[in-house]
């Protein structure tokens, strides 16, 4: 049974999709991609829109050793003793961890949005803004400062959250390959072309909460037309 994307939120996909204009450094036009009818097709046509020179390198791996070079030389740590399996819990103490992660980030140039708040925290707030919406329609001042107080504790909460979001530097990785692809390449003038569909499956999946074993080229994106 395959998934059908065009039952995901459009917004949700739309979302992802800048995200992936970002990381491969290109730029979809007006209704460039409304041709576009199984997730195989949209693989294809971002791997073609890409116009660089190919490279069979591993990307994943460029970035760990970008990863691992960022976290030696900020830290002091010997790069042998660091592995795909080194927890981010040993390398990050919670006590320093924003500040330490910040500092990271610097070193490599782009941001790792590996925190979070806690799940309880911004289960409290959703519920709070739900709450104020409903509330508009039998009084709406106390609605409105429902909405103001929720949306700005969901925000410091962000701003805030030191918990991880994943639990190893290899996971770093991936994230890096994902969200920043370019960037973590040794080589920003080449890319691998044979890669493309599987770090937009990974991206899929992990953003929209989907299957792996369901996704393949055949998903559609939307109707035929």
């Amino acid at each position: 049974m395959n998934y059908e994307l065009k039952n995901i939120d459009t917004e949700d996909i739309e979302d992802l999709l800048i995200k992936v204009e970002k990381s491969f450094d290109i730029k979809f036009g007006n209704a460039e991609l409304v041709h576009i009818t199984t997730f195989g097709e949209l693989c294809d046509h971002i791997a073609n829109k890409i116009q660089l020179d190919h490279s069979d390198d591993c990307t994943t791996q460029q970035a760990f050793y970008k990863l691992r070079d960022a976290i030696s030389s900020k830290f002091g740590i010997n790069k042998k003793t660091i592995s795909t399996d080194y927890l981010l819990i040993d390398l990050l103490p919670q006590n320093n961890r924003r500040k330490m992660t910040a500092e990271l980030e610097k070193k490599l140039g782009f941001k790792l949005k590996i925190l979070r708040p806690p799940h309880w925290e911004t289960t409290i707030l959703s519920i709070l803004l739900l709450g104020s919406f409903v509330e508009l329609f039998f009084d709406w001042k106390m609605g409105i400062s429902g909405l103001i107080l929720s949306l700005i504790g969901l925000w410091l909460s962000d701003k805030t959250g030191d918990k991880l979001k994943v639990q190893t530097v290899g996971q770093v990785a991936e994230k890096m390959t994902r969200e920043n692809y370019m960037k973590s390449r040794r080589n920003s003038k080449t890319f691998n072309k044979e890669e493309i569909e599987k770090v937009l499956t990974d991206w899929f999946c992990n953003d929209l909460e989907l299957d792996k074993n369901k996704l393949n080229r055949e998903t559609k994106l939307a109707e035929e037309r």
